[in-house]
């Protein structure tokens, strides 16, 4: 359901909540209602799934639990990235390369179909295409990366090497080279989703905020769900909350959860800038926990990383302190100048992961009249939109092996 007592999704104030205030955008959920599709989770997924569904004449209804584009989405770092988070090499050795040379188109045309959908919006969330750069900081890491440049080119990919002198002045940075890549993008995640969201409720999705989705039955001919003050009867219901909560227990085992830290500096003036390097692109390297960098419209620096499996026992407030001090620590030993630079924001959000870093999206035999999209690693956005698309040709009886890419199945 939405959103149920648990950890939080994120830890911190974001950048993209500043200047922002609590108030409720959409009512409470407080009668009973019918509908074709009942949506849970008001997230960027949860978002784009509304528009979709409404802009094909699907009636819909979401409902979120606390306040629409503050969970995980409101904790993203924003990058629209085309690569999932396991490289072409690595599903290759999973699923062979058609499967996984697949698996990569339809991640690159999520983020293109995406890119084009909040500019026909007209949205304004900072929205900028960007060329993307995934460096290697030590000899073992170049060695595979040039593989795996190579394997992309082979498989249709555009991409190029670069050398360990390119790489430096294109971004600064010290390594022994590295991928460019092109087809990449980033905005400001909080307006996009508000945006997304008004243009879905301009075409009949009903929106509900503060109306937690305390139960869900199974009826004869749909599902009902049910509030604290209202109901929704529906043909289905879609599970958008990005990972399997506490209300579907047998789920739970196909995930590991994670934090992942992002820091947002103050604005750089134009010396900063120049001092520092960084041209403009978005950096991330092959290390494990890995670090990426890029920069926002504004000119700060968005410095993320220090992904840490999240495990009981442990004190959150004592795991932030440290990580986002190593995350600031490694950036200051890569960009000198930052030591003069300060932190404006920081915070921790939480992700799921999937053993094969793909996210679940489609059906379950255990749960009649139910869509998920759930699991999406470091990559949401772009796999949040893939999961819209297809759970409207799964809701309208399409079929594809593209489902099968990433239904439940396909780990045993």
């Amino acid at each position: 359901m939405s959103r149920p007592p648990g950890p939080d999704l994120r830890v911190g104030r974001p950048l993209w909540l500043s200047g922002t205030d609590h108030k409720q955008r959409y009512p409470l959920l407080r009668s009973r209602i019918e509908t074709d599709v009942a949506i849970v989770g008001g997230g960027m997924t949860g978002a784009l799934i509304a528009y979709l569904f409404a802009a094909s004449g699907i009636s819909v209804c979401l409902l979120e639990a606390e306040l629409v584009a503050r969970g995980s989405t409101a904790a993203s770092s924003a990058l629209l990235l085309h690569e999932p988070d396991e490289s072409l090499s690595a599903l290759r050795r999973h699923y062979g390369l058609a499967r996984s040379r697949r698996i990569w188109q339809l991640s690159r045309q999520a983020v293109n179909d995406l890119v084009g959908l909040l500019k026909r919006l007209k949205i304004d969330c900072d929205l900028v295409e960007q060329d993307a750069v995934y460096y290697a900081a030590n000899r073992p890491a170049a060695d595979r990366l040039r593989t795996e440049c190579s394997l992309r080119s082979q498989a249709g990919f555009k991409n190029r090497w670069l050398t360990s002198a390119a790489l430096r002045r294109l971004t600064a940075l010290t390594g022994h080279g590295g991928i460019r890549s092109t087809g990449n993008a980033q905005f400001n995640p909080y307006h996009a989703c508000l945006g997304v969201l008004s243009a879905a409720g301009g075409l009949g999705a009903a929106i509900f905020e503060r109306s937690r989705v305390a139960r869900i039955d199974v009826l004869r001919d749909g599902v009902r769900l049910r509030t604290d003050s209202g109901s929704v009867d529906a043909r289905s219901v879609l599970i958008a909350t990005g990972y399997a909560s506490k209300y579907f227990r047998p789920l739970a085992g196909r995930f590991r959860m994670f934090r992942t830290y992002v820091l947002a500096t103050e604005p750089l003036n134009r010396d900063q800038r120049h001092e520092l390097g960084l041209g403009q692109v978005m950096v991330w390297d092959a290390d494990r926990p890995y670090h990426y960098v890029r920069w926002t419209r504004d000119h700060r620096l968005l410095l993320g990383g220090e992904d840490s499996l999240l495990r009981g026992g442990q004190r959150r407030s004592t795991q932030f302190a440290a990580s986002t001090r190593r995350l600031r620590e490694h950036f200051e030993a890569q960009f000198p100048t930052l030591v003069d630079v300060k932190t404006e924001s920081a915070w921790e959000g939480l992700f799921a992961m999937t053993p094969d870093s793909l996210p679940y999206i489609g059906a379950h035999q255990r749960y009649p009249r139910h869509l998920f999209a759930l699991g999406y690693g470091g990559n949401g956005m772009t796999f949040g939109f893939l999961a819209a698309q297809m759970l409207l040709e799964q809701w309208r009886g399409e079929r594809s092996a593209d489902h099968d890419l990433f239904a439940f199945g396909r780990l045993r």
